[in-house]
């Protein structure tokens, strides 16, 4: 099946009426998705009119600012220029992304209804509490499955394979799918802990899962800060 990606973009009118400069930091990281990508650089020269500093980059992204499903590479690059990053758009995803993967104040301006607003950095240590107890559950685990999904972008077989070798204490095996069925996770009650290989914001469904459910990303920093301590 052929696919074909469509540009979105949003064609009315915003509303920078509330985007309060003075309760921003000095440094700013600005951060968007598709629909809003032509109002980057109005919205970047308002704030630099308040004697803000404005960064925007890429990294696989297409343009400057965009966020890419859980992608927020655009961010990582930036993230030891700015005191904050500053999300321009709808919803929870995509700022509540830069938050999880950067140690950064996260604020919201929702462009069509000019509200204003920052990601609780309460919900950022509780998801990141779920993490590092499904870490632990990890290390304990004997049985493991590990979750491969099929899509562009989000298939990372050769990973899981490398990963499964360097387990040789444990039983692996990688489950396959397009798009993933978490009834279908129940029909493998002998797994004691998931890995996920896909997209990291699967853990967005943690608690879909009948067992602990670790990320890749987060096994692969562990052996790192492992291997820094020796």
């Amino acid at each position: 099946m052929k696919i074909m990606m469509v540009e979105a973009r949003f064609k009315g009118k915003i509303d920078l009426s509330n985007l309060d400069a003075k309760i921003l930091p000095k440094t700013i990281g600005l951060a968007t998705t598709v629909q809003f990508l032509d109002f980057i650089d109005e919205i970047k020269q308002y704030l630099e009119s308040s004697g803000k500093i404005i960064f925007i980059d890429k990294i696989k992204q297409k343009y400057d600012a965009q966020l890419l499903g859980c992608d927020v590479g655009g961010a990582e690059k930036i993230k030891d220029k700015v005191d904050a990053f500053l999300y321009i758009g709808t919803g929870k995803f995509h700022p509540l992304g830069i938050a999880l993967n950067i140690d950064k104040d996260v604020f919201c301006y929702e462009p069509i209804n000019a509200i204003l607003s920052k990601i609780d950095r309460k919900e950022v240590e509780k998801y990141n509490m779920k993490r590092k107890g499904a870490y632990l559950k990890f290390l304990e685990a004997t049985e493991v499955g590990i979750l491969v999904s099929l899509k562009p972008g989000q298939n990372n077989f050769r990973k899981a394979v490398e990963l499964k070798k360097q387990l040789k204490e444990k039983n692996c095996y990688i489950f396959a799918f397009d798009t993933l069925d978490f009834s279908q996770i129940e029909n493998f009650p002998f797994i004691q802990c998931w890995v996920n290989t896909a997209c990291n914001r699967i853990l967005d469904d943690y608690d879909k899962f009948p067992k602990p459910l670790v990320d890749l990303s987060d096994i692969e920093k562990m052996e790192l800060v492992t291997v820094a301590a020796k």
